[in-house]
């Protein structure tokens, strides 16, 4: 009885904190954000690589929850909820940052060398690019911010945090969710 609960607990554990990690996320763009780049419109979220990092520390569908979430909290939180926008593009998109890494890198598979960490970085980059690309013609279609400066600063916003804090901050994540989950858990 007792295995069962705790193989039921590694189960449910990626989902809980995906979610968990989704609300901080939608929290945390929302309100930790110092640096506006367009006020009200576009601020740098220093908080970028949160997705990413859920994704491959849990899995590529923790890593989407978290994205997704996180940016519709993010947007009702801010102000910025627009249906069309928030629930279908930006959502989904950036859910896909954190699925993408979460479906190419998995921690019990992959070895963190530096030829990783660059992977990760570049990976994030290109999910990133693509992002950012679509995010910006929605924008650009909905006559919210035209699509070239959309591009800059998104761009700015969203790619450079997921570059340099995804691939600085998976080893330390890793190392700490082992210490919280010894016996492991499976991935979501």
């Amino acid at each position: 009885m007792q295995d069962a609960t705790i193989t039921q607990g590694s189960r449910l554990f990626p989902i809980v904190l995906a979610i968990v990690a989704a609300a901080a996320t939608g929290v945390l763009w929302a309100y930790a954000n110092p640096i506006q780049l367009v006020p009200g419109v576009i601020q740098w979220r220093i908080f970028a690589f949160l997705p990413p990092l859920i994704g491959i520390l849990l899995g590529w569908k923790s890593g989407f929850i978290c994205g997704y979430l996180g940016t519709i909290v993010w947007s009702l939180l801010a102000g910025t909820f627009i249906p069309a926008h928030s629930l279908i593009v930006d959502g989904i998109m950036v859910g896909l940052t954190g699925a993408v890494p979460g479906w190419m890198f998995n921690p019990r598979t992959t070895t963190f060398d530096r030829n990783t960490l660059l992977r990760i970085a570049v990976v994030c980059l290109v999910t990133g690019l693509v992002m950012v690309a679509v995010v910006s013609a929605s924008l650009a279609v909905l006559g919210i911010f035209p699509y070239f400066w959309a591009l800059l600063y998104l761009g700015l916003s969203d790619i450079v945090p997921m570059l340099i804090g995804t691939p600085v901050l998976v080893k330390p994540a890793l190392r700490i969710l082992d210490a919280a989950h010894p016996s492991g858990f499976t991935r979501f």
